[in-house]
């Protein structure tokens, strides 16, 4: 009992405590992705990074623990009019990281709230700029236009928005139901379009595929017309060659009998015959006139002729057919 008394007012005990106390109060293990805001005497000083860091104890002081991760924040239901005086609900989700923890902890009492409050704020006046359809159409134009206006108002408090999503739009019931008839009449007028296009699209084919069938038509009884005429021509040319070579077989023929009547009568028995021949048709000549009439002109010449040309006759006769 006395050693236990003596060993606790020994001043060498008290000394290790204390030196032990102060380092455990001067020595900091700060996390990662942490950011420690220290100040002295209550003045800010430094940002403790992740790490062993050390502190001068009893003089500094946390004065408060960043989370430097990528935080979300649910932005609650609000009420927003748009362009066209139609109240809406909505919500959203925004996304935002602490990149300066002293401004974080300096300039802005509670960041999160005020980031929250901001961006309802924005989401209003985002809406407000805006008719209903656009606000259905255009919500990424709307999520654009909030982080814009967020990110130049969070900087001061060492923020930075990484990006805002709207979650949800709740428009009226009435609205809802004249929406809902105007989308089934644009339905409807769709498919009149489609069905009109498509007939439309049907008679066009249908007149094309007679315009063809009409210029076939035609096409086939144009090379019909062209093969009859160059039949027709080919015909008309074989039967004109064959008439030309026909008068030339007998043309060739008559000459050929001129030339062979001409030899003979170049001699003097081919002149008798001549004039044998020429004596009977003479006669013959004569004989068809007394058939067709009673009464013959005649010249008083032509019965000497004749008579002559008879005895003439008569000697050639005699001398070609001799007894």
């Amino acid at each position: 009992m006395d050693a236990l008394v003596g060993l606790v007012s020994s001043p060498t005990l008290w000394i290790v405590a204390v030196i032990l106390f102060t380092l455990k109060k001067g020595v900091y293990f700060v996390p990662q992705n942490r950011g420690f805001v220290i100040y002295r005497m209550g003045k800010y000083t430094r940002t403790l990074g992740s790490g062993l860091n050390w502190i001068i104890p009893f003089f500094d002081s946390v004065a408060a623990d960043r989370n430097l991760k990528e935080q979300t924040l649910l932005v609650p239901h609000q009420s927003a009019i748009t362009k066209d005086n139609v109240a809406l609900m909505i919500d959203g989700v925004l996304f935002i990281k602490v990149i300066d923890a002293a401004a974080a902890t300096n300039n802005i009492t509670d960041y999160k709230l005020a980031t929250t409050q901001l961006a309802m704020t924005s989401m209003r006046n985002a809406i407000g700029t805006m008719e209903l359809d656009e606000c259905f159409q255009n919500r990424a134009a709307i999520n654009a236009e909030i982080q814009k206006a967020m990110l130049e108002a969070t900087q001061p408090w060492g923020i930075v928005v990484l990006r805002f999503e709207l979650l949800e739009i709740t428009i009226p019931a009435s609205i809802k139901e004249d929406m809902e008839r105007q989308m089934s009449a644009e339905r409807q007028k769709r498919s009149a379009i489609l069905t009109a296009e498509g007939e439309k699209a049907a008679a066009i084919a249908k007149a094309e595929g007679h315009k063809a069938s009409i210029v076939l038509e035609a096409e086939a009884a144009r090379e019909q017309q062209v093969l009859a005429a160059k039949a027709s021509k080919e015909s008309q040319t074989l039967e004109a060659e064959g008439k030309a070579a026909a008068i030339t077989l007998v043309a060739t023929a008559e000459a050929t009998a001129l030339r062979t009547l001409g030899e003979a009568a170049a001699t003097s028995e081919g002149k008798i015959a001549v004039n044998f021949n020429l004596a009977q048709r003479a006669i013959d000549a004569h004989k068809a006139i007394a058939k067709e009439g009673t009464v013959i002109l005649s010249d008083g010449k032509t019965g000497d002729n004749i008579a002559n040309t008879v005895a003439q006759a008569i000697a050639v006769s005699s001398t070609v057919n001799p007894r």
